[in-house]
């Protein structure tokens, strides 16, 4: 009878530390997964980050070459300026921005606003046909055609790898392993208003 309690006993340490082990592999497994995931977003960030900052270096160049034939627009200049006084001139911010939606929020409004700035930029060449046809201003034109392009592929892809990301650390078991360690839902960029969209950039 002893030797039945005792068995029994084993099995159940056995069954135990059975369970315990495959506990520890597949949160082993899913924190890898998931550091790689948060990674990915991180990485995509910067990448998002360069874009902006591409943008924010044309910015000075295109004022400088509009204001040598429209001076007297002054209100476009001055929300250009405001718009960037309140980036500071650079847009490299912390990857934590990703962790707290009403941030990224923030930064995109910012954005969003030299955007608008840019826009109405190029929008006085339809006044301007000396503008419209300095080698300059077009070749400036081209160059934020391409920025433009390539900041609305890489916040998709930002927004893809949240996705994934955000969806790993809420299926079971990456879900006790994101509890555990702490990993947190990250922030997607939201689509934007009508009103602030990327600048339409014509020839």
């Amino acid at each position: 009878m002893k030797n039945l309690k005792f068995n029994l006993k084993s099995n159940r340490t056995v069954q135990a530390l059975c369970v315990l082990v495959c506990a520890l592999v597949l949160s082993g497994c899913s924190y890898n997964s998931l550091v790689d995931m948060r990674e990915n977003v991180e990485s995509q960030w910067a990448n998002v980050e360069s874009q902006y900052q591409k943008r924010m270096d044309l910015v000075p160049n295109l004022v400088a070459t509009v204001k040598g034939y429209a001076s007297h627009e002054e209100s476009v200049f001055t929300q250009i300026a405001d718009s960037r006084s309140r980036l500071g001139g650079t847009v490299t911010i912390d990857s934590s921005i990703t962790d707290d939606p009403e941030k990224l929020a923030q930064f995109q409004s910012a954005q969003d606003q030299i955007g608008m700035g840019i826009g109405r930029l190029l929008s006085l060449s339809e006044n301007y046909p000396d503008l419209k046809a300095n080698t300059a201003f077009l070749d400036l034109q081209s160059q934020l055609e391409g920025i433009e392009n390539r900041i609305a592929v890489e916040r998709k892809r930002y927004n893809d790898m949240v996705g994934q990301y955000n969806k790993a650390i809420q299926h079971f078991p990456a879900s006790i392993t994101a509890g555990m360690f702490h990993f947190e839902k990250k922030a997607y960029f939201r689509s934007e208003s009508a009103a602030a969209s990327a600048p339409k950039v014509e020839f």
